[in-house]
């Protein structure tokens, strides 16, 4: 039987979320690819567990909630972090799941450049390296003859990257006109239907884990513009980095601006547009009923195509497992690609 052994490289949300998915699925990966998935490595932002014969996905998940770091873990859990934790084991995948710096893309920028020079495929979620370095980064893949794969990096659960250039194949690519942020659309969302103001709202969606509770990557449309750059990149072939992304957040809309759209069947909602002459985030009306309409954490993109006309997509833009959905996808297209 084919092993792949990964490295899951950050262990909040999401990289808990990668290990209870490869737990669930297990069975699923080996019957659709021949390849059993072994974890032999997984860290936090100053711990590990490392074992070359493979790690309980469920015992590393309780470990972190229960202990806090993974080096309570039984047996294996050490000190080690960061690309010292690629140089602890053989490894065939890094899953790199760090958090996003828009700052300087580190970690995961060295962290993934360094996984290139072994010769190991890397999936990732974080969308700063991509952001700010998506050339460099994309070309060391390249060079280095290894898979890159971020499909959760833009959409969480929603289709677009692969699903664009697979399905979409045949077709050049326009524009993309979407909802790419799941807190801001949460809150705009919630202004709406309840009529509450932004600050109760932004406030009640960091109760509900929701909103982080420095929202600022969010509310001001870091986020989206992150994403906006990487559609721009992977599927208009723009080389464009975040500067180049004129960005305005929701922070200034008032339930005044939500009573008044109303008013004329209109919504407001964050909208991010890649295109060739606009790279843009910023508020924007759009008609109650269109395609724009989405409530909750919902993302959606319209897809503007010379063959096929316009594509919507749609899928939940944030959750452990929903996120850790699209990076096992990537997995098991890899694992694929290699039978």
């Amino acid at each position: 039987m084919d092993e792949c052994k990964v490295i899951i490289m950050g262990f909040g949300a999401v990289g808990q979320g990668v290990a209870n998915a490869i737990s669930m699925k297990k069975d699923l990966i080996l019957e659709k690819t021949g390849v059993a998935v072994k974890v032999v490595a997984a860290a936090d932002s100053s711990t590990s567990a490392i074992s070359a014969d493979g790690l309980d996905e469920k015992l590393l998940v309780e470990t972190k909630n229960n202990e806090g770091k993974l080096s309570a873990y039984p047996q294996f859990g050490c000190e080690k972090s960061g690309e010292e934790v690629l140089d602890a084991v053989d490894y065939d995948c890094l899953i790199e799941a760090t958090p996003t710096n828009i700052v300087d893309a580190e970690p995961a920028f060295s962290l993934t450049l360094k996984a290139f020079e072994q010769g190991k495929d890397v999936v990732t979620s974080n969308k700063g390296h991509l952001a700010l370095k998506f050339k460099e980064v994309v070309g060391a893949a390249e060079k280095a003859g290894v898979e890159f794969k971020y499909e959760a990096s833009v959409g969480g659960a929603m289709p677009i990257i692969n699903f664009t250039k697979e399905t979409l194949s045949s077709c050049e690519i326009k524009s993309i006109i979407g909802i790419l942020n799941g807190t801001t659309n949460y809150i705009l969302s919630r202004m709406t239907t309840e009529g509450t103001d932004y600050e109760a709202t932004l406030i009640e969606s960091q109760e509900l884990g929701i909103a982080e509770t420095d929202p600022t990557q969010d509310v001001e449309g870091i986020d989206a513009a992150c994403k906006t750059v990487i559609l721009a990149n992977s599927l208009l072939g723009i080389d464009a980095t975040y500067s180049d992304v004129i960005v305005s957040g929701i922070s200034n809309i008032n339930s005044d601006a939500i009573e008044l759209a109303k008013k004329d069947d209109y919504l407001i909602k964050l909208i991010a547009e890649v295109s060739r002459e606009n790279l843009r985030v910023s508020p924007r009306l759009v008609k109650k009923g269109s395609s724009y309409d989405v409530g909750g954490t919902l993302n959606m993109a319209t897809i503007h195509t010379d063959l096929a006309g316009d594509i919507t997509v749609m899928g939940l833009g944030a959750g452990s497992l929903e996120t850790a959905s699209a990076m096992l996808t990537d997995l098991i297209s890899i694992l694929k690609n290699k039978n």
